[in-house]
Parts: structure tokens; C-alpha cells; sequence
């Protein structure tokens, strides 16, 4: 619940670094937000007291608080004790536009929990791009917006059990890239991002039941027969990446792979254990780009290195 107590707040470079990260990746917690705005070398005292001044305070030119904090944070076990997970307001959302931060192909779809998986896996990613020279993370907006797309990609896929094509959507959980700058000039790689959190069957007879087995199905044509380089105007490799909160279902969805495709080079697999249950808002993840991937039939694969 706000508890305003009148005090102007007045929008700095560091406030609008954080709606910015917001909207591009979706619902963070506190320690990702410092970890962007570690450079201005400001203690993590004031900063948790600037967002809760963002939350709280409601005395602002944009004629509201800057930033919300979803109530679905709060249902899970010892929620008092945990980090804050923020998200951009509508006020926020006017002060990005007014500053021509706001980009209409930053959104990501899906239930709250499942969008703010989504938004710690994408930001730990380009966090961990931050602490290295030789990389530089590309946006989903920025992605898109080149190649003039939005988030969906009509596929039409044969149909299950039958020879009949039926068209399935392609919905990507998320999209980036990442630009490794190497002696020999700047090189490309782009990922679409899958979240899994074991709330879809691995398999299903009702093909238009979403399912891992589906996902394969669709990524086989946009991955492995290049429609994707159409779609989003690229010449550079795309590859998946599956991230699951555990071991189990990451070993089921491995078995499927093989069982489906055979020995599979472009879904990469790894575990994202913080958001197993009990579920708690997270700490950044840095191993999904310094860890291995795991593949069937080839070896593990690092996506920081070339």
C-alpha cells in the first residue's frame, strides 16, 4: 500500500535507467536495479530508499508514483522477508514515452510469474554482458524494430497424427542478441528465450494444447529451416534457449529432444533453480552466460564465447 507523504519527486538519470530497465526486461527485484546503477557508486541504502520514494511518493510532474510493486510478489512462502520486485506504472510508462525511452516491442506476455522469470533471465544475461569487455547485449526492441515484427511469428506446421498443415503462431517468450567484439571485427548471435516452469505438458494429443513437444515442432521450422532469418531481416544464427527451474524437468525435455529430433546443435538447455518452489525473488544470474548449456548429441555450449 502507498503511504505518500507529499514529498516532490523529481525524475534523475538513475530513476529513469531503472523504469527503462523495467520496461524493456518486465518485473525485477531490488538487487537487479542496483546492480544497473552499481557504476554511480551510490550505497544500497539510499537506492532502496529512492525506489520506495519511486513507489511510495505521488508528487511528480507525470501526476503519480513511478513504479508499482505487484501483488503476486506477496504469495509465496515468507514474502516479508524477501527482495521487492518492481514493475514501470502507467505513470512510469508516460515518463519513458516523454523522454522517447518507451518502445511498443518490449512487452512480454504471460502470467505475472512467469513474465518476471522471463524479465530475470533477460537482465541477468545483459548484466553479466556488463562486467565483460567483449560483449555488448542487443535488446528485443531493438531487434524487432529493425526488421519491422513484432513478438509472433505465423508458422504453419503439420498438424499431428495427420498430414494436414495447420498454422501455430510462434510466440517467443523473449528475443536478444549479443555482439562479440573480436580483433577480427564485431561478430552476431541471437537467442529466442523459453521459459519453462512446468506448467505445460512435456507432450499432448491436442496439438493445439501448447506443449514442449509443439515447441519443437515450431522452432524446428523457424530455427532449423531459417524462417526466422525472413521474419527478423537477420543473416547471423539463432538459437533457443530453454531455462527450467530444476534438473527433472530439464532432463524430461532433453529426452523428448532426442526422442524428436535426434541430436539437436540450437536448443540449449540450463536451470534457473531460484525459481523452483518455494519460489523468491532472485539474485542476478550470471551463469546463464558464463555456465554451459546443455545439448543433445553435441557438447555443452557457453553463449559468451564466440
Amino acid at each position: 500500500m502507498r503511504q505518500s507523504t507529499g514529498k516532490r519527486v523529481r525524475l534523475t538519470d538513475r530513476d529513469l535507467l531503472w523504469l527503462e530497465k523495467l520496461h524493456q526486461h518486465g518485473p525485477l527485484s531490488t538487487s537487479y536495479l542496483l546492480a544497473y546503477s552499481a557504476v554511480l557508486r551510490t550505497s544500497d541504502k539510499r537506492q532502496k530508499e529512492r525506489l520506495g520514494d519511486l513507489f511510495h511518493e505521488e508528487n511528480t510532474a507525470h501526476g503519480g508514483a513511478y513504479i508499482d510493486r505487484a501483488p503476486q510478489q506477496f504469495a509465496t512462502l515468507k514474502a516479508g522477508y524477501n527482495q521487492i520486485v518492481h514493475q514501470v506504472s502507467a505513470t512510469g510508462v508516460r515518463a519513458l514515452k516523454e523522454k522517447n525511452l518507451w518502445h511498443q516491442t518490449s512487452g512480454h506476455h504471460g502470467p505475472w510469474l512467469h513474465r518476471h522469470m522471463v524479465a530475470c533471465s533477460t537482465a541477468s544475461v545483459e548484466l553479466a554482458t556488463l562486467q565483460r569487455s567483449n560483449l555488448s547485449f542487443i535488446p528485443q526492441h531493438a531487434i524487432l524494430e529493425r526488421a519491422g515484427a513484432g513478438l509472433s511469428f505465423p508458422l504453419r506446421i503439420q498438424e499431428k497424427d495427420s498430414d494436414r498443415p495447420v498454422r501455430k503462431d510462434l510466440k517467443p517468450d523473449a528475443l536478444f542478441g549479443l555482439t562479440y567484439h573480436t580483433t577480427k571485427g564485431d561478430r552476431f548471435r541471437f537467442f529466442a528465450m523459453e521459459v519453462d516452469r512446468g506448467t505445460e505438458p512435456v507432450t499432448s494429443r491436442n496439438w493445439n494444447r501448447k506443449s514442449f513437444e509443439r515447441h519443437l515442432k515450431q522452432y524446428e521450422m523457424f530455427v532449423a529451416q531459417d524462417a526466422y532469418k525472413e521474419m527478423l531481416k537477420l543473416t547471423a544464427p539463432l538459437l533457443v534457449l530453454d531455462i527450467v527451474p530444476d534438473r527433472d524437468r530439464m532432463n524430461l525435455m532433453l529426452k523428448q529432444t532426442k526422442r524428436q529430433l535426434g541430436p539437436c546443435s540450437y536448443q540449449l538447455f540450463q536451470t534457473f533453480e531460484d525459481f523452483a518452489a518455494p519460489w523468491r525473488p532472485p539474485e542476478p544470474n550470471h551463469a546463464l552466460l558464463e555456465s554451459a548449456w546443455s545439448r543433445v548429441g553435441y557438447s555443452d555450449f557457453l553463449i559468451g564465447d564466440v
